[in-house]
């Protein structure tokens, strides 16, 4: 697999990547070379990601120093036996030792801290790493409100080595918050610690579970506290943090001074970081001057929004205010630390995306010194887990159901830091850019577009072709789409701790802003699968910022719309004003599908957990199901009911990367039980779409054709992307005329219908037509049915376009609106409909893309006689 580095990322620092191989080519116990662009064999480290049906393998991950690689590079299989060292890891009494090169580290087996005595390279050691919850509850009494804080500790209860091989070891450690004071335990966490051999920088991810109560429970402070020493003069202890433009960079003693004179060279040599002459070597007007002079102890840099941030300072006098430094619009997120002989350089990722994020440095001036990483700062309000309201709207504003089901209980969060070391004095403000690009935007490695498209990565997609005018047509729909909601994330400020990552699902053309407080017109949560419309886009254009995009919205989605402990484990919750705040919990929000591109592509080591959350989320509908207001209890045969689509087809994803990742094939046998279920039902496929489901056996009882939610949720939530997915994978061709089936079906006329079932139906209304694009262009290139291909084009189309309007996706500009001068508006737009509407077209253009028509008098010809109801923007 030939290797390129995406564009606008760092070009060092060590990086871990996936690689995809033909089915039958590539053997588990395989070894791999790496060559660079020069053709020089590079270190590399490897693992196996994924199988295919024939143990062979699909995915496999590896670790390497971009510096080493460059810009281009090749991964290559080989029966080669490799016989390198691994990272040492001595296992003590209370802890595990790990070196790796320049860097070691003592990761406690139980307790707080979770890591001791961490050297990075330099001569400064982190003495202990500690995970710090600060949790605060509000009282009113009259007209006095009264705040209690409490802080929390991270305490280890178990730890294990991920991965270990001569380049990279990673621990994770699974912990819960014990209070100070009381013992209280509350939040669960996992940290993984991620070692380089090679490197002296050592990475951190953090996920933060709440688990709180609700109404008294508040997020005051989550981070990580790094306990050091510092020594030598007060002078030559420094602190730089990077800003909008350059870098904020103080001594804990500024040498100018009013009397007695200091020389100004001194101060202008300190400011340029170098070291100066300690106490014991300068004259005595020196020492008296610094007498005199004010010790700045502690330093503060918290990004309060996603547009300001304040530096303040503080000093080391008991019981003094801080002052305001520095004010700025985003700060970039690193910042470095020390005395004459060393110090550290610490960064978190997506630090003003992500506000409130702050770092702080206390003891500047002492023997002890606390840098802390706040990924939620305590300077700014709590965060009140409460829902906006005390019922549900499910017919005024789209929520589930008018029960209240409101709960944050289970949902995360995670939050990644680095932290490297450095011996001398201060880092200069080029050296801490250069680490902060690595934690900001750190190299992603990929292979051709095309290779991926011949592989079938992740299913069925199209290339990028602009041969003719409907297909650049069609190209530059797709990339208004990408760029519309690039620009809104910005001019709506979709930023945050609980919010950066997702859209906004329905737009208010009269307030000139989206539907932020109306119930289920708010946040998307995952709804018709905005994530997967991203992801595909990358893959056919491999754009740089739709990366940054389309990981973020994975992170967002996978952590905070989804429950990982609790009833609802492994589920999630549908679109809303808050993101856990719908009475619906579905299995879709937290289908795996929505994340296996950002798995494979990029090894992140949190979505195994994800995926290991989401495995069995089918048994949380034991707890609440998803028909429970269709259909009476009593008179069920099997606990629970589910979908074919979204829940039946969700299972499948999730149960698909199970088995694919493990090669379990416990969960291939779910997925066929399921399928023969479908066979034994009077139309396969298009039965149902309501069955009643045992999560014991997997089972899927036939109940009758009802469809309680819309015969859509079948294919529009991720079914057509799994089920397509499925006929590539499974040897089942009984299954693929299923799929194509159906997408005959969907797009047949009442005749047709009652010919295709033999007269069992003679006209089911199949409703939104333009979601099932993708299957009914299945449908035909499996039948090599012209007219079904066709008629696709006409409906998907016709959703976009109309005989007196073909804009498409145009933007207007409005004067004075939506607190911008010139505010760039779609004033009909929805994230359903984008999102759907999209990805349709990437599919349905790898099915039938020879039948679209080639420019616009052919496709008035195609439209001829189509009623414009199905346009969208009616």
């Amino acid at each position: 697999m030939k290797l390129h580095q995406l564009e606008n990322r760092a070009q060092s620092g060590y990086v871990t990547w996936g690689a995809t191989w033909e089915k039958g080519t590539v053997r588990e116990d395989s070894s791999f070379v790496l060559t660079n662009e020069k053709g020089e064999t590079v270190p590399v480290q490897s693992s196996v990601a994924a199988y295919w049906p024939d143990h062979s393998v699909k995915w496999t991950s590896h670790s390497a120093d971009a510096a080493l690689i460059g810009a281009c590079g090749e991964i290559l299989p080989t029966e080669e036996k490799r016989n390198s060292e691994r990272i040492a890891i001595e296992e003590r009494e209370n802890c595990l030792a790990v070196t790796a090169g320049s860097v070691s580290v003592n990761v406690r087996k139980t307790g707080n801290p979770v890591l001791t005595n961490l050297k990075c390279a330099g001569e400064k050691e982190i003495r202990e790493a500690r995970l710090i919850l600060i949790l605060e509850e509000t009282a009113a009494d009259g007209e006095d409100i009264y705040k209690k804080q409490s802080t929390y500790y991270g305490e280890t209860r178990e730890v294990q080595v991920e991965e270990c091989g001569e380049l990279k070891c990673v621990i994770r450690i699974e912990g819960v918050h014990r209070a100070k004071k009381n013992g209280r335990e509350c939040c669960p966490f996992v940290l993984r610690v991620t070692i380089w051999n090679g490197s002296s920088k050592v990475d951190f991810q953090h996920t933060f579970i709440y688990d709180g109560n609700v109404s008294s429970d508040s997020l005051k402070g989550l981070g990580i506290q790094f306990l050091t020493g510092l020594e030598g003069a007060v002078y030559n202890r420094h602190v730089r943090m990077l800003g909008d433009h350059g870098d904020f960079h103080e001594p804990a003693v500024l040498l100018t001074i009013w009397r007695p004179r200091i020389p100004m060279e001194w101060y202008e040599a300190q400011l340029r970081g170098e070291e100066l002459p300690t106490e014991d070597e300068v004259a005595e007007p020196f020492r008296q001057a610094l007498e005199a002079m004010p010790i700045w102890n502690n330093y503060r840099l918290l990004q309060d929004a996603a547009s300001h941030y304040v530096i303040e300072k503080q000093t080391s006098q008991t019981g003094c205010c801080f002052i305001e430094a520095q004010h700025g619009n985003r700060a970039p997120g690193a910042m470095a630390f020390g005395d004459a002989k060393g110090g550290f350089l610490v960064g978190k990722k997506d630090f003003w995306q992500k506000y409130p994020s702050s770092f702080e440095v206390n003891g500047l001036a002492e023997e002890e010194t606390c840098a802390t990483v706040w990924f939620w700062s305590p300077q700014v309000r709590a965060f009140d887990y409460r829902h906006y309201a005390t019922r549900g709207y499910s017919q005024a504003y789209y929520e589930g159901f008018d029960e209240f089901g409101a709960t944050p209980y289970g949902i995360a969060n995670t939050n990644e830091c680095s932290i490297e070391g450095y011996n001398g004095m201060i880092v200069s403000c080029d050296r801490l850019q250069v680490f902060n690009r690595q934690v900001q935007k750190p190299a992603v490695y990929l292979g051709d577009i095309s290779y991926y498209h011949e592989l079938r990565a992740f299913g069925y997609w199209s290339l990028k072709e602009t041969g003719s005018a409907m297909e650049r047509w069609l190209e530059d729909q797709l990339e208004r789409a990408v760029d519309f909601y690039k620009n809104e994330v910005e001019i709506r400020n979709w930023y945050g701790f609980y919010n950066y990552g997702d859209f906004m699902h329905t737009y208010d053309r009269v307030r000139h802003c989206w539907k932020y407080d109306m119930g289920g017109y708010a946040w998307q949560n995952t709804e018709l699968v905005p994530t997967l419309w991203l992801w595909l886009y990358f893959m056919r254009t491999q754009r740089e910022d739709v990366f940054v995009l389309a990981e973020a919205m994975s992170r967002h989605c996978s952590e905070v719309d989804t429950y990982h402990m609790g009833p609802y484990k492994g589920i999630g919750s549908r679109h809303n004003v808050r993101h856990w705040g719908c009475s619906c919990k579905e299995a879709r929000i937290g289908m795996a599908g929505h994340h296996r591109y950002y798995y494979y592509l990029t090894g992140d080591g949190r979505m195994k957990d994800v995926f290991d959350d989401v495995k069995d989320g089918d048994f949380a509908l034991l707890n609440i199901d998803p028909l429970r207001f269709f259909y009476e209890k009593e008179k069920m045969v099997s606990p629970t009911h589910a979908r074919s689509g979204p829940d039946w087809s969700t299972f499948c994803s999730n149960w698909m990367t199970q088995w694919e990742r493990f090669d379990d094939k416990t969960y291939l046998e779910k997925i066929r039980t399921g399928i023969e279920d479908l066979k034994q039902t009077p139309l396969k496929l298009v039965s149902g779409s309501d069955f009643e489901y045992d999560p014991a056996d997997s089972h899927l009882r036939y109940i009758g054709e009802k469809s309680g939610g819309g015969s859509h949720l079948q294919i529009c939530m991720g079914g057509a992307q799994v089920w397509s997915e499925l006929t590539l994978l499974l040897d089942d061709p009984e299954w693929t005329k299923m799929y194509a089936d159906y997408g005959r079906f969907y797009y047949s006329t009442a005749e047709e219908q009652a010919e295709q079932s033999n007269g069992f139906v003679k006209g089911r209304f199949l409703s939104i037509p333009y979601l099932a694009a993708a299957t009914g262009a299945f449908g035909a290139w499996y039948h090599q049915d012209e007219k079904l291909a066709k008629t696709t084009w006409r409906i998907l189309m016709r959703a976009m376009i109309s005989d007196y309007d073909t804009d498409g996706l145009q933007i207007h500009p409005v004067k004075d609106a939506g607190n911008q001068e010139s505010l760039p508006e779609i004033d009909w737009v929805t994230t359903n409909f984008v999102s759907q509407w999209c990805l349709n077209v990437i599919m349905v253009l790898e099915f039938i893309r020879d039948q679209l028509p080639a420019d616009w008098e052919e496709m008035k010809e195609l439209m001829k006689g189509m009623p414009n109801d199905g346009f969208h923007k009616c």
